[in-house]
């Protein structure tokens, strides 16, 4: 079964390019689309979407307000940003607010649909720049604890890669782990940090100082393909479409 998905985006051409994009792949089902979240939680009522794509800056209700209202009644619902703004403002204030990640519009449609996916399955997919932002905040507030959480130094190790802001993918190859293992391993760090999504992991994590010195660079790994879904979504005539509408209306 495709995942249910609603969109709340102003700007109506790019909204209806997102649903045709969306639509045209197995994996997603537009069950909604509107441009503004006036009625985010009556929507989701009625659709029962597992996952959402908005926009921040929009008429009447918001983008940020949306994922309050849609968070404090439906918590399991997985919100992802898709906005031109990279501010530090907007960008923690989604954060704060329970988005599960952020994505700058100019991210190229194959890879926001791998951000969707990525998101459903636990992880918490940033554009760089803006993961870059995020660790940068944090980096410069003292750090208040200094404990493991009881975490394996293997859930130490994916826990670095998602603050680092790789995909639930890359984490996966670069670990050399099935996409299965992963997902079980996120669990067990979400479960142990008291947290119920990839942001809060990321945002608790270099809070707390529990990950090893990700201001480092990153050590080259290689390693073989991950088992599991290896699907590579190529860019179809409606890609391109997609990203002549996302550069006309930026």
């Amino acid at each position: 079964m495709p995942y249910q998905l609603l969109i709340f985006e102003d700007n109506s051409r790019l909204r209806q390019s997102l649903e045709i994009l969306l639509n045209d792949d197995v994996i997603f089902q537009v069950v909604g689309s509107f441009a503004n979240c006036d009625n985010a939680v009556k929507e989701l009522e009625k659709n029962n979407a597992q996952l959402v794509v908005m926009d921040i800056d929009m008429p009447g209700i918001g983008g940020v307000e949306g994922v309050k209202q849609i968070k404090n009644n439906f918590p399991e619902t997985k919100i992802v940003m898709h906005t031109v703004f990279d501010d530090d403002n907007r960008i923690f204030d989604s954060i704060c607010a329970g988005a599960d990640g952020y994505l700058l519009k100019n991210t190229s449609p194959v890879q926001l649909i791998q951000s969707l996916q990525d998101v459903m399955q636990g992880g918490a997919p940033m554009s760089p720049f803006v993961a870059k932002k995020v660790f940068q905040y944090f980096r410069k507030k003292p750090a208040r604890i200094n404990e493991s959480y009881n975490l394996s130094e293997r859930e130490k190790e994916v826990l670095e890669l998602l603050v680092q802001g790789n995909s639930y993918k890359m984490i996966a190859a670069k670990c050399n782990l099935a996409n299965d293992t992963i997902k079980k391993h996120l669990h067990n760090i979400y479960t142990k940090l008291h947290v119920s999504s990839g942001t809060e992991a990321v945002a608790k994590a270099l809070q707390g100082n529990i990950t090893q010195k990700p201001e480092k660079e990153e050590q080259k790994i290689k390693s073989k393909p991950a088992a599991g879904n290896n699907r590579i979504a190529l860019p179809t005539k409606t890609a391109i479409e997609y990203e002549e509408t996302k550069i006309f209306c930026m």
